[in-house]
């Protein structure tokens, strides 16, 4: 019984950061019971001792849980505020997708819900993001020499890259917020496939590093 409540604390300690309220409350739930089992096993075997001792374990994991803070501390964030407004960001380049913009924030939303106990609202949240896709770029790379002097060099892959840039406004506390601030990343593939029919499975892994930047620097704050 005391090896079951061992793994039971061992799983809740392997919960991340992020790991949403209602997961945290069944893996707490799960210790409880076990600590209720062994509590009904120590009373009918007469050893108070091992009782004792689960008690002082179970304390000393909580107490260490308690390290990360109380407000969203196993969400990922560190900000008191209970909601959020996210606008859309708009497309502000040339070459990207129609839908682009709207891509983008959906993926964002989900991000903050997913990661955060924050409510996302239309409008007035004590949090804000906003902002654009500021640039979405396809260049060549790598270029392979070739034997003929007079030919130009070839490049073996291409480059996408996508910018967004954003702002954030903290209405608890203002040192918090950002304005325009630049998030950018790349995805290099070779030349072989088409930029057509792979563009939208790179905007999205593109658009999965730059969510997570914006919301490390925001909501986050690490």
């Amino acid at each position: 019984m005391r090896h079951h409540l061992t793994i039971q604390l061992f799983l809740l300690r392997r919960i991340s950061i992020r790991t949403t309220h209602s997961l945290l409350l069944f893996q707490m739930k799960a210790v409880y019971n076990a600590f209720a089992k062994l509590k009904t096993g120590c009373a009918s075997a007469t050893r108070p001792g091992i009782f004792s001792g689960a008690v002082i374990l179970v304390l000393s994991f909580l107490c260490g849980a308690c390290g990360f803070g109380v407000q969203y501390s196993m969400s990922g964030t560190t900000t008191t505020a209970q909601t959020i407004a996210i606008t859309e960001f708009y497309n502000n380049t040339d070459l990207g997708q129609a839908n682009i913009g709207q891509t983008f924030t959906n993926q964002l939303k989900n991000y903050v819900i997913q990661n955060s106990s924050l409510s996302v609202v239309a409008e007035d949240g004590e949090l804000l993001l906003e902002g654009e896709i500021s640039n979405y770029q396809i260049t060549p790379i790598a270029p392979v020499a070739t034997s003929d002097p007079t030919q130009a060099n070839i490049a073996s892959s291409t480059r996408l890259t996508i910018t967004v840039k954003a702002s954030y406004v903290n209405t608890l506390d203002e040192s918090m917020s950002f304005t325009d601030k630049t998030f950018s990343f790349y995805k290099d593939f070779p030349n072989t496939q088409n930029i057509t029919d792979v563009e939208e499975q790179y905007t999205r892994q593109i658009f999965d590093r730059i969510v997570n930047d914006i919301f490390n620097a925001s909501v986050a704050n690490w």
